[in-house]
């Protein structure tokens, strides 16, 4: 059974199994390096990691979607995609939405290009601080 779309505005710090249908607003690229670290290429080293950084959005607001790999190809600007089973992840007290290899980034089957997005709601710039509670 397909689980309901959530809205970006329901996103919460630390939780998972969002699915979203949200518009690309904006990717940057952030970096592109080899896991390990290291020097020069060598057999069987892994290939170098893309990371882009998107602003996606719906109807409820915008937040920084971390996309790794093979998802920096999907999430071009303007493109509308789909996320299942989407993270939020914290990032120096913001949330990041991510997902990883549990869930799938694809593009909508059918592109909404009504999808209108709420540009002044960013959730990505409220900053959360971790509270300790002891009893």
């Amino acid at each position: 059974m397909e689980s309901p779309l959530s809205k970006v505005v329901e996103l919460r710090p630390c939780t998972q199994g969002y699915s979203l249908l949200v518009k690309v607003l904006s990717a940057k690229p952030v970096a592109v390096h080899r896991p390990g670290g290291g020097g020069g290429f060598r057999q069987g080293q892994q290939p170098q990691m893309r990371i882009t950084e998107c602003i996606v959005g719906d109807d409820t607001g915008v937040v920084v979607f971390t996309a790794r790999n093979e998802q920096v190809d999907i999430m071009k600007v303007g493109a509308t995609v789909e996320l299942k089973n989407a993270k939020v992840d914290m990032y120096k007290g913001s949330m990041r939405l991510a997902v990883d290899k549990r869930g799938t980034v694809k593009a909508a089957e059918s592109p909404s290009s009504q999808l209108r997005v709420k540009e002044d709601n960013n959730l990505s710039l409220i900053e959360f601080e971790q509270v300790t509670m002891v009893m």
